[in-house]
């Protein structure tokens, strides 16, 4: 979406534990989000890192529970960046649930809120980020 709208934006993802850290996404992610034209397939799953508060403009959460564990590896001079990304869609302390092993209906209903959600995270960027940084 950022690519469509012209913007350059270093995008990355993390997970809260490093269970998986250095695998694949889940095969049913791979292939919902194909549907819609994303490509996730080469992503590797990593943990969030204390750098990444430093590094990055923004930390967003998929839900309250991992909203809590960044708080705490966050360096309170940082906690400012971190949101939850149902707020962009304006749904403020929602959260995203996880699809895996709940069927395919939840995968396109995770998308749906996504998509939703980067719309707005999108206008954001472009009206609160970007006007800063130029």
């Amino acid at each position: 979406m950022a690519e469509k709208a012209g913007l350059q934006v270093h995008v990355d993802s993390a997970g809260t534990h490093g269970y998986h850290a250095g695998e694949a996404p889940d095969r049913a992610a791979v292939a919902h989000a194909l549907r819609r034209g994303y490509d996730i397939s080469g992503l590797r799953a990593r943990q969030v890192a204390k750098r990444d508060f430093e590094a990055f403009d923004m930390v967003i959460a998929m839900d309250r529970g991992q909203l809590l564990l960044v708080e705490e590896l966050c360096a309170p001079e940082y906690r400012h960046k971190l949101r939850l990304m149902l707020d962009f869609a304006g749904l403020e302390d929602n959260d995203i649930p996880d699809p895996y092993g709940r069927g395919p209906e939840m995968f396109e209903l995770v998308l749906d809120m996504v998509e939703a959600a980067s719309r707005g995270l999108l206008d954001h960027v472009r009206n609160h980020l970007l006007r800063v940084s130029t």
